[in-house]
């Protein structure tokens, strides 16, 4: 053993003396996923920001998740989900929206929060929006020069839009090599914006970095869950409960969502609790 020890030992410092370097060691990539039905829409950490917004005012407004599919199949195509500040001509934003033509300030359209709302103000007063191809009722808000543009993201917005409007419960992770510290304000900020009176967060006492979420109904509950996921890279989110299930976030592995050993007593089926870093 102890030959074979200096042999390796002696192999490696050969190698190190003509050049040889170890191997490099790649970081997982950092994304968040969606699966439902055995089908996966992944996203990375800004784009899944944004959709979360998008699935989030929705559901502020009272819209079927059918809303928050055409909003996702028509924001990939126009921007694929990121807040651009530039475009053909004077289209900026999440939808690419234009001031020229009556959507709002350049400011305003470069809110995410803003542009999705405008969105869903076009698309409610489609006339059959609600079982209408959704590429034809995207094309008649957007009134876009490439009219079929939004089909061939219909699949995947859809999947999104079921994760992350609680639809479809447990079916959103992520993975954030190093989430920031935690921020309770921006969290709350955030929620209080998308979801409104939908969501409000309450601090646990005695925890600073720990917060509970009271919603209407447990598919509320697995909205903002997801909500909280993929604002883990944008507010320190380091764990989520709800329904009796508990993510942990994780810089190496998508973390699936678990039933805790320990089930936290005394919270309602539609609350949410969080923990910051």
């Amino acid at each position: 053993m102890v030959r074979l020890v200096v042999a390796l030992l002696t192999a490696v410092t050969l190698l190190v003396g003509c050049g040889v370097q170890a191997p490099v060691v790649i970081p997982p990539r950092q994304r968040c996923v969606a699966q439902v039905g055995g089908t996966t829409a992944e996203l990375d950490l800004e784009q899944a920001r944004n959709a979360a917004i998008i699935a989030g005012v929705a559901i502020q407004r009272g819209l079927a998740p059918r809303a928050a599919s055409i909003a996702l199949a028509t924001a990939f195509q126009e921007s694929d989900i990121r807040n651009l500040d530039y475009g053909d001509r004077d289209s900026i934003g999440l939808f690419q929206q234009r001031p020229s033509q009556g959507w709002g300030t350049v400011a305003q359209i470069m809110d995410p929060h803003y542009a999705t709302g405008k969105f869903y103000d076009g698309l409610v007063k489609v006339k059959g929006w609600e079982t209408g191809d959704i590429n034809d009722v995207a094309q008649a808000v957007q009134r876009s020069g490439v009219p079929d543009g939004y089909r061939k993201h219909v699949d995947r917005a859809r999947i999104l839009a079921s994760a992350l409007t609680g639809e479809t419960p447990a079916a959103f992770t992520c993975l954030v090599r190093e989430p920031p510290a935690g921020d309770l304000a921006t969290l709350e900020a955030m929620l209080t914006r998308t979801y409104g009176t939908a969501a409000p967060l309450t601090p646990v006492p005695g925890t600073p970095a720990g917060a509970e979420i009271a919603t209407r109904s447990t598919a509320v509950g697995w909205s903002v869950a997801a909500f909280a996921q993929a604002w883990s890279s944008g507010a320190g989110v380091r764990t989520v409960s709800h329904a009796g299930q508990s993510w942990t976030v994780s810089g190496s592995s998508l973390a699936a969502w678990a039933t805790p050993a320990t089930p936290t007593p005394g919270v309602e089926p539609a609350v949410v609790t969080v923990r910051l870093g």
